[in-house]
């Protein structure tokens, strides 16, 4: 049996909502074409980061945890479960962030909205993964990690 949940948060919308002001603006400022273009090209990016952190994804994918930002998937991460030592449910802080961070004294970050995840130390380095339902995630990982790890 597999796993697969997807976490949604407003990112995404409000990052489109940014373009939109940004090439709202440059249609008015459209008698300026070089701030009309710099305005155009600043938008672009901006909406497609806007897709890529719509959601966040995490799914078994046979050997391996897939952590994937979609529904464009430029920012993906695959955890082997025989590199998982622990597995916890936990909470993120508003230090650690929305989407994809590294802090040094806390580890990586991969998380939409809200603060509930699940922390793992994959061979001494903390990932926080944010999922709607951290218990269920930290029970199907319980399952996985490799023989003899604690």
């Amino acid at each position: 049996m597999g796993y697969c949940s997807t976490q949604k948060g407003p990112w995404g919308l409000i990052l489109v909502g940014v373009a939109a002001l940004v090439i709202l603006t440059a249609c008015l400022l459209r008698d300026k074409p070089i701030a009309c273009f710099v305005l155009m090209a600043a938008a672009a990016p901006v909406v497609a980061l806007g897709f890529c952190f719509k959601t966040l994804t995490v799914r078994d994918e046979g050997d391996r945890l897939g952590i994937r930002f979609g529904p464009l998937p430029l920012f993906r991460k695959t955890i082997p479960y025989a590199a998982i030592r622990s597995v916890e449910t936990g909470r993120s802080s508003l230090v650690d962030g929305w989407g994809i961070h590294y802090i040094l004294w806390r580890g990586w970050t991969y998380n939409i909205w809200g603060y509930a995840c699940v922390v793992l130390d994959v061979d001494g380095t903390t990932y926080r993964i944010g999922v709607p339902d951290p218990k269920a995630l930290a029970e199907f990982l319980a399952g996985r990690k490799a023989p003899g790890r604690v």
